[in-house]
């Protein structure tokens, strides 16, 4: 099975470095020297990784022959791709990788069906659950444990208390203003 592990920024520098953007939450066993990663799009790989450091919170990465600012600005949005045993699972007890998410059935704590897991969306401040409903449209649910309070695999479901408004349009609407009234 195969994992985006990371995305490729800009250039760094003038010997070859480039920015990246981890997708994993392994990066030191994943983004390694000496590992070895398919890319997207295919024909920019695969890549060796050369030597990695952290540079003001920033991973850098350098690939085994790319030695100058041009090579490595001409990586720029690739994405690096490892390969991992379907069976293999995260260190920690509430870590998912993306492929044990996806088709999961969505349902709320008292069992209403609210859809299908069909994309997983890592935004930088969380991931999103990309959920198609019965009706074909769409719902994006926070990944974090206030609304995604179960995940059961041997299920296939993810159950969710989603606050108003998030999967129907029953919102409630507070103001200030009413409260100094």
């Amino acid at each position: 099975m195969e994992l985006v592990v990371a995305r490729i920024g800009r250039a760094h520098g003038i010997k070859g470095e480039v920015t990246v953007e981890v997708r994993t939450d392994e990066p030191e066993l994943r983004l390694a020297p000496g590992a070895v990663l398919a890319t997207d799009p295919a024909s920019a790989g695969p890549l060796t990784i050369a030597a990695g450091r952290v540079h003001s919170g920033r991973l850098l990465l350098r690939f085994e022959g790319v030695h100058d600012r041009t090579g490595a600005e001409a990586l720029r949005n690739t994405l690096l791709i490892a390969e991992v045993d379907p069976d293999e699972l995260p260190e920690e007890e509430d870590e998912y990788y993306d492929h044990q998410l996806i088709d999961l059935d969505v349902v709320t704590a008292d069992g209403t069906e609210v859809g299908r897991i069909t994309e997983i969306s890592h935004l930088p401040t969380q991931d999103l659950f990309v959920v198609e409903r019965p009706d074909g449209s769409e719902v994006y649910v926070p990944f974090v444990a206030e609304i995604v309070t179960e995940i059961d695999l041997e299920e296939q479901r993810a159950v969710i208390d989603p606050p108003p408004g998030l999967i129907d349009d029953r919102a409630e609407i507070a103001s200030a203003r009413e409260d100094a009234s």
